[in-house]
């Protein structure tokens, strides 16, 4: 391998590991004299399991369009949905905060440093979704391969009130029809979604994702060493 794909190849997998850390973090170990629940430990000692899901491109005919637009035809909630900005960190971070709060994922608050940090990598796009006038849900986009042949659905958060009521499939065809204008490499659409979010599991295997492997995250997959910049 050439320095310059080695080199690409570092910064990609740090990228990767930094987005990871944002979005499938879990909170520090707490000091010894503290006491740690089960759960918890158990994550810290076997690893969290996360489920890869995948869309081959061409497994979206145009058969495979309509029906997917026909789920969100008659929901009678409207977004309207724009490329995020430096302006809505606000926003995106109290979208995250409150969506997080209701899934079966490890969490933690997450600050609008990390936020800008990924909005600022390239390759990564935020879509925020409005709806009633209020920021209601976001999905983070990132692509990888040499020419960007997989779009990965990096994270997905509707906030409470919004969820189970469509807009999930909502920004789904907004995500492909934003991916066709934009983006003409992408040969496959892929998301992992944490073993016990059954949730969002449903939702992505609903919108047409098949499973295709289960990777196993232990912490140190969730941290990023200070000298890595």
């Amino acid at each position: 391998m050439s320095s310059s794909n080695w080199e690409n190849k570092s910064k990609l997998n740090l990228k990767k590991r930094r987005i990871r850390a944002f979005f499938l973090s879990i909170e520090k170990k707490k000091k010894k004299k503290e006491v740690v629940d089960e759960p918890t430990e158990e994550i810290y000692e076997d690893g969290m399991v996360y489920i890869q899901m995948r869309l081959p491109v061409d497994k979206i005919t145009k058969n495979f369009e309509d029906k997917l637009k026909e789920k969100i035809e008659y929901n009678i909630i409207k977004a309207i949905i724009r490329e995020a900005k430096k302006d809505d960190l606000d926003s995106l971070k109290k979208i995250y905060n409150r969506a997080w709060l209701t899934s079966n994922t490890p969490f933690r608050p997450i600050t609008k440093t990390d936020l800008l940090t990924i909005l600022e990598y390239p390759n990564t796009v935020f879509l925020i979704a409005k709806v009633y006038g209020i920021d209601a849900a976001f999905v983070l986009l990132d692509f990888e391969g040499e020419n960007k042949e997989f779009a990965v659905i990096a994270a997905l958060a509707v906030i409470p009130r919004f969820q189970r009521r469509g807009l999930g499939k909502i920004l789904g065809v907004y995500v492909w029809n934003f991916l066709k204008q934009n983006y003409n490499n992408v040969k496959e659409i892929r998301a992992e979604v944490y073993k016990d979010n059954e949730v969002s599991y449903a939702f992505i295997k609903g919108i047409g994702f098949e499973e295709f492997e289960r990777r196993v995250y232990k912490k140190e997959d969730f941290e990023i060493e200070n000298n890595s910049r």
